[in-house]
């Protein structure tokens, strides 16, 4: 188990825990909650080993092997199945010493090495491996894609399902949901629940919590409070307990007030001195009760809109998606994503877009909101539509050695430019005021956005949203910096905007409390969707299953075969003799077929290896097979690559 003792940890001079004891039970899935910089990250550091108490006791066995996910953005040329492999530390060893014990003629230390790369599960890592990755909202085309070819989000998720790969005991996951759309967060979450081990989660997504927590560590005026259950019943305890605080806080100042009131009465007076006396001792004995200090809350409200379009804007036969590069030859065609849409957008709808990774959600969002130009068909917007657009990377279009007031200033001059300024008051002390609002206030003002936090850029957006008084709101996941208290903030303002929303997000709590109607966005095209969020999310785990069960048969093929295989005559050709696609179906079924014959004789191979590296044999003979069967393994991997490929051109 893990223990605290009367922990205090400092950074720098900021003391973040004083006197803070807890313990975690093996097995725990635990939720550390607390406003931001209450210490979160640093007790994550004191677990991970990044921190060491400055008074206190802390202890965690020392045997437990630790998992999470690395921070830092890969920049590396491996693909993406052989990053997530070297996840596996366990493996990853095993398979160093293989090639440590290959340099010597120790035949003995070479049969021992051989033994535990399979136990580790060197013949199953790459299935394991990318089993994670398509869990994680990849297409299989992607599987050996190098890692720095995928944009900061998506290695973020290589960083996530590496540290998954991980065999381990304990798992720290910080904000592991960020870089996460909702088909991804409903496959983590089901993994999550079937892990073993400890587990200890920061998070922001309330029911994410609820679904992987069974306690909630708290860490409130620099102590940890343990309370059993997930987020949701932390809030109903922690509320009881703050109801029972406040009453006893009020009750503790009436005695005291009271007995103050004797003491000054009377303590000067010989008859009732000693009386008195006794009194002064007994205000001094006694413990005082902390008054209750809730933390600062954090609202906002959209403006009235100036006025409502009816419809919003409509769309007839539209196709979305995007041009083709500018360094694309003449006459490359445009990518369409989703085609032949017709569909209007009335005032005052609740719009939540589902849809599976990559079928177009953003490209849908991004093409309502003009930051990109319909493929074909046309958008007919309503007279007076004012769009205010939160994109997924709107963060990045910040800029950084600017302030926030700049910032304000620079979207006056815009808009006045455009004539677009709706009766907003602009004078500087106008726009400082308003910054208030959202919490910039004092010097925060003058602060350059480069050194903020990513909530805080998150806030200014929205703040610069809110200034412009659209009537059409189009959120591409506005929730992935925000913390619980301003996502509630968020959910409240949505709530009470009388304007149109069309939302984006994994924010399932968001979802529910916002959107009355959703529209899927799947396989081309864009529909109503028939039923709730718990609707959707059976469809998703659905949609997983199936998958599974696609690649399970994709895998199973090549040992169906196996004794058509037995029987060949000839020895069948090397991955690299494999001919290169030939184009018509034909020819791509053929190779298939010979890449099934080949595969399924290595797969009885390597059964048989593997039985017979379980039997006692001489050290060399050991050593030989356990060679022998890297080569095989080796050599499946690349023709499983081979076959995807080519089944992916044949379904096409």
């Amino acid at each position: 188990m893990i223990t605290l003792k009367n922990v205090t940890l400092r950074r720098s001079a900021k003391v973040l825990l004083e006197g803070a004891s807890v313990t975690l039970n093996p097995g725990e899935k635990v939720g550390l909650v607390g406003r931001n910089g209450a210490g979160k990250s640093s007790l994550f550091a004191l677990f991970n080993g990044g921190l060491h108490e400055d008074v206190g006791e802390y202890y965690i066995p020392t045997q437990w092997r630790m998992g999470q996910v690395a921070q830092d953005m890969p920049e590396t040329s491996q693909s993406a199945t052989d990053f997530v492999v070297e996840g596996d530390t366990n493996l990853l060893a095993a398979q160093q010493e293989v090639t440590a014990s290959e340099a010597t003629e120790d035949y003995d230390r070479m049969a021992h090495a051989y033994m535990a790369l399979q136990d580790a599960g060197a013949h199953d890592a790459p299935a394991r491996a990318q089993a994670l990755i398509l869990g994680l909202g990849f297409k299989t085309t992607e599987l050996t894609n190098p890692v720095n070819s995928f944009s900061g989000g998506w290695r973020m998720r290589l960083q996530l399902a590496r540290a998954l790969m991980c065999p381990s005991d304990l798992l720290l996951l910080d904000e592991p949901t960020n870089h996460l759309d909702l088909d991804a967060l409903v496959w983590l979450e089901a993994w999550l629940k079937r892990y073993e081990g400890t587990m200890i989660v920061i998070s922001h997504d309330r029911e994410f919590l609820d679904a992987v927590t069974n306690v909630t560590l708290h860490i409130d005026a620099a102590k940890l409070v343990r309370y059993g259950g997930n987020y949701s019943k932390f809030e109903d305890m922690r509320a009881e307990q703050m109801a029972l605080q406040q009453t006893a806080f009020s009750k503790q100042q009436d005695k005291i007030a009271h007995l103050q009131k004797f003491i000054a009465r009377f303590k000067a007076k010989a008859s009732k001195a000693k009386q008195a006396q006794s009194r002064v001792k007994a205000l001094d004995r006694m413990e005082k009760i902390a008054p209750l200090l809730s933390e600062a809350d954090f609202t906002f409200e959209f403006k009235e809109p100036a006025n409502l379009p009816n419809p919003m804007l409509s769309m007839q036969g539209v196709s979305f998606g995007y041009p083709a590069p500018e360094d694309a030859p003449e006459g490359t065609p445009p990518t369409v994503i989703v085609q032949n849409v017709s569909r209007s957008v009335l005032a005052g709808q609740r719009i939540g877009i589902l849809g599976a990774n990559g079928q177009g959600k953003s490209t849908l969002v991004k093409t309502v909101a003009r930051a990109l130009q319909p493929i074909g068909g046309d958008v007919t917007e309503g007279k007076g539509l004012n769009i205010g657009y939160f994109a997924q990377q709107e963060l990045d279009v910040l800029r950084p050695a600017d302030t926030p007031l700049e910032h304000m200033i620079r979207l006056v001059k815009d808009l006045t430019a455009l004539g677009k300024i709706a009766g907003q008051a602009t004078r500087e002390q106008d726009l400082r005021s308003f910054l208030g609002n959202f919490n910039f206030s004092g010097d925060m003002v003058k602060q350059s956005v480069g050194s903020m936090s990513g909530g805080e850029k998150a806030r200014l957006v929205l703040c610069m949203i809110v200034w412009q008084r659209p009537n059409l709101l189009l959120l591409d996941e506005p929730t992935n910096h925000l913390d619980l208290a301003t996502r509630e903030a968020l959910s409240m303002a949505l709530n009470e905007f009388e304007g149109t929303v069309m939302l984006v997000s994994h924010d399932r709590a968001l979802l529910r409390a916002v959107c009355d109607e959703f529209w899927m966005v799947s396989r081309g095209g864009v529909a109503p969707f028939d039923g709730d969020l718990d609707d959707y999310q059976r469809y998703l785990l659905d949609e997983a299953k199936r998958q599974r069960e696609a690649i399970k048969e994709a895998n199973a093929a090549p040992k169906a075969a196996a004794k058509p295989a037995a029987k060949a005559a000839a020895p069948a050709p090397s991955p690299r003799a494999v001919p290169a696609p030939a184009p018509g179906a034909r020819a791509l079924q053929r190779q298939l077929d010979e890449l099934d014959t080949r595969m399924a004789a290595l797969q009885s191979e390597s059964t048989t290896l593997e039985a017979r590296l379980c039997t006692a044999l001489p050290p060399l003979e050991l050593a030989e097979l356990g060679k022998r069967l890297k080569v095989v393994g080796a050599e499946l991997q690349v023709l499983e690559e081979q076959w995807l490929q080519l089944s992916e051109a044949l379904a096409a």
